[in-house]
């Protein structure tokens, strides 16, 4: 299997890397590039089959503890879902973490572990970034466990009955829960710095409850 490298940490070889992912992502029969100027964006769908999706969604009833964040907002209701890392040494887990990675064609080192992420009725995520904001004292630590982040991929485990899309704020769409499909974006500009208009929320959920997976990458070896 031939994975995507990055040369070194600089944005001149993050600009690379997110090319080269784009490109491998443009060949792939089943990914679906969305219509977006401001940043590549792909879904695949069926990415997790039914059975798959249950198990993950057990998994995650199983660990899940309030959501935090990397700096505290004084907005109380800013995350208000459930979270939790997975296991990764489970061999389902390695099995979804693998394909996740061969389909971006990022090496393994480079994600952080799988997180699940539970959204009962009115639990959201305002707008918000994936990418590290290096002003913040947080990126001191970050830094040196495999830098800035590039690309999310997410994967929907189930639909709610209303509610609970992924909305990108400055972009002008969402992309409502589909049962086992993938959402994976790059957070970066074309010059490899952060992409501040992949702003984006997880919507409340009006009914039911939404189960989603999401995986980070980062420029380096995450630690």
């Amino acid at each position: 299997m031939a994975y995507v490298t990055v040369p070194d940490t600089a944005a001149q070889a993050r600009s690379k890397f997110s090319r080269e992912v784009t490109k491998r992502l443009e060949k792939n029969q089943h990914t679906e590039k969305l219509d977006c100027d401001l940043f590549d964006a792909f879904v695949v769908r069926e990415f997790m089959n039914a059975q798959e999706c249950m198990r993950m969604m057990r998994m995650i009833d199983s660990t899940a503890q309030p959501s935090t964040l990397y700096k505290q907002d004084p907005d109380k209701e800013f995350r208000t879902s459930y979270s939790g890392n997975v296991d990764p040494f489970d061999p389902f887990i390695k099995t979804i973490d693998k394909r996740i990675c061969q389909l971006l064609g990022i090496k393994p080192a480079r994600g952080e572990t799988i997180q699940g992420q539970r959204y009962d009725v009115g639990q959201q995520f305002k707008p918000h970034q994936d990418y590290f904001h290096v002003s913040q004292e947080y990126w001191q630590q970050e830094k040196h466990r495999g830098g800035q982040r590039t690309w999310t991929a997410m994967v929907y485990l189930n639909e709610p009955i209303e509610g609970g899309e992924t909305g990108f704020t400055n972009a002008g769409f969402k992309v409502p829960p589909y049962t086992g499909m993938l959402l994976t974006w790059n957070n970066l500009n074309a010059d490899g710095t952060v992409n501040a208009d992949t702003l984006h929320s997880g919507n409340p959920v009006i009914k039911g409850t939404k189960y989603i997976i999401t995986k980070w990458f980062r420029e380096g070896i995450w630690k």
